[in-house]
């Protein structure tokens, strides 16, 4: 029913869209996070991603199981990347699958906001004069 990793290398955006795919679902939503070239007027070298993995794949399956009660999810993909990200890179993908697409696309964007809010990974941003750690939700 779930699918939470957190990975060093590169996301596959399709594994987690197989991953959901399920004969009773007619909605699958997903959310793919990217890393972008600008952080408010700063420009973004590349990020690095920090994780406390053993309780970030807990909150990650307490998110899941949350979203899954609420909207009657099949099934759950969550995959975040950590260590060094550039410009492009995926740094998240969110895909879930539901009977009726509105359930999807409210658990899916449930699902993103908080595992900013509550999934121990911390974002480190190094611009060309400097770095900084950010929060998630700016």
């Amino acid at each position: 029913m779930f699918d939470l990793a957190i990975y060093k290398k590169k996301l596959s955006i399709q594994k987690c869209i197989e991953f959901v795919k399920d004969n009773e679902a007619g909605g699958i939503d997903v959310f793919i996070g990217t890393v972008r070239n600008k952080s408010k007027v700063k420009k973004v070298k590349y990020l690095f991603y920090e994780t406390y993995r053993k309780m970030a794949l807990l909150e990650m399956e307490k998110i899941a199981k949350h979203a899954t009660k609420k909207w009657g999810l099949k099934k759950v993909s969550i995959h975040h990347r950590e260590g060094k990200l550039t410009v492009g890179d995926t740094s998240v993908v969110i895909a879930v699958s539901s009977a009726h697409r509105k359930e999807a696309f409210e658990a899916c964007r449930y699902i993103i906001d908080t595992l900013k809010d509550t999934v121990p990974i911390w974002k480190k941003e190094l611009y060309e004069n400097g770095e900084e750690w950010v929060s998630a939700n700016p």
